[in-house]
């Protein structure tokens, strides 16, 4: 799969007139808890030629690669992700913080490395969150057996909305380090699912954990209660420091 996804970036580099500046795994293998028959999600970051950016009107800002059972994959320009990146958008913070990275330019996520704190809306992450742990809570986890997929999807996010909450930080993507804010009773729960989770597929259904599922509706109504008292910290030189970052990048291309 690694030799396809080279090979399709550089198609899409090829047909398009684009450098990728970066391309990364954003789903469940990066998260670290992939079924057996996972897809890969990949995410990638590009950028055009100086004529691009000089027109009056802009052109499309995002890419789409044919999705089949086995790559997902898509993109976004570099001026859409900064402006993204400014408006602390949360799927962009998971990408650069992806432990699976496909492609690189020299330093690209290091030179945006210092940026994501200070970029980070305590508030807009946390909303993020939130949404998808009420669609857990709502919708998949109300039966009396649930799909295993959308159990750690929610568990991921409660997680990540409770590191929000309680650190005031930007959270880390890698499922690893969030359960050091699990409850301990429910950790060798957790790890008995993860390891059924390793051979099962995208659709197993297992019995409606009921203890943990009481824990993902606990933090839903924390993180909801806990929406008004958040800080909205602006920091100082974020836009211009991603203006530069845009710059350098666009003169790479002449």
């Amino acid at each position: 799969m690694t030799t396809r996804i080279s090979a399709a970036l550089a198609a899409l580099e090829a047909e398009h007139g684009i450098r990728i500046l970066y391309a990364c795994e954003s789903g469940s293998r990066a998260w670290g808890f992939p079924s057996p028959d996972s897809d890969y999600d990949v995410r990638f970051i590009y950028v055009h030629a100086l004529d691009w950016y000089l027109g009056l009107d802009e052109g499309p800002d995002t890419l789409n690669f044919p999705v089949d059972a086995e790559l997902d994959l898509a993109g976004w320009e570099l001026r859409k992700t900064l402006r993204l990146l400014r408006g602390s958008n949360a799927a962009l913070f998971e990408w650069l913080q992806s432990p699976i990275v496909y492609r690189e330019a020299p330093g690209f996520r290091a030179q945006l490395a210092p940026l994501l704190p200070p970029a980070f809306n305590l508030k807009a992450g946390l909303h993020h969150y939130l949404g998808q742990l009420r669609r857990g809570v709502e919708e998949d986890l109300v039966g009396e057996e649930v799909r295993l997929k959308r159990l750690f999807y929610a568990l991921r996010s409660a997680l990540a909305a409770r590191w929000i909450r309680e650190r005031h930080a930007l959270p880390p993507m890698e499922f690893a380090p969030l359960r050091a804010l699990l409850p301990t009773d429910l950790q060798e729960f957790v790890d008995e699912l993860l390891a059924q989770k390793a051979f099962s597929n995208e659709k197993t259904l297992v019995a409606r954990p009921v203890a943990l599922v009481a824990f993902l509706a606990a933090e839903y109504a924390a993180g909801q209660a806990a929406r008004v008292g958040l800080p909205v910290a602006k920091a100082a030189g974020v836009a211009e420091a991603l203006d530069a970052v845009l710059r350098q990048q666009v003169a790479w291309t002449l």
